[in-house]
């Protein structure tokens, strides 16, 4: 589908070959916006595994995937139209400094914080309480 006419038995449309716009590659790439932070396989893999439990728990019902320029943001909710109850972050430029992955909860407070996310993570592991009788 073009907007030019159709062509008649035996027509043929000339191509200009003689084209001179050269692009520089290194230009090219600084020019694209940057990619957006995303979340690598075996990191979501170890989120979603505590979404699922926390699901089975009856704890937690939805979720949404972020990815930003900045960051990449894996927010939990009770309830679809609510504000998230969590979020767990990925933010690259903290990666030297005080760990790239975070858990933030619904204020806005940091939770945990550091380099490794299984680490981050341990922040939903449930404590085991003594029952008295």
């Amino acid at each position: 589908m073009t907007d030019q006419p159709e062509l008649r038995h035996g027509e043929s449309r000339s191509v200009d070959t003689t084209s001179s716009v050269v692009v520089d590659l290194r230009e090219y790439k600084q020019s694209k916006d940057p990619l957006p932070v995303t979340f690598h396989r075996r990191e979501l893999d170890a989120i979603l595994w505590i979404y699922g439990r926390m699901v089975g728990e009856g704890e937690w019902r939805d979720y949404a995937i972020d990815h930003l320029r900045e960051k990449a943001v894996f927010s939990v909710f009770k309830r679809s139209g609510e504000l998230p109850l969590f979020r767990i972050e990925k933010n690259p430029k903290l990666a030297a400094k005080q760990g790239a992955f975070s858990v933030i909860n619904t204020n806005g407070m940091i939770l945990k914080r550091g380099h490794d996310l299984s680490q981050v993570l341990k922040v939903f592991d449930k404590q085991l309480k003594l029952v008295k009788k």
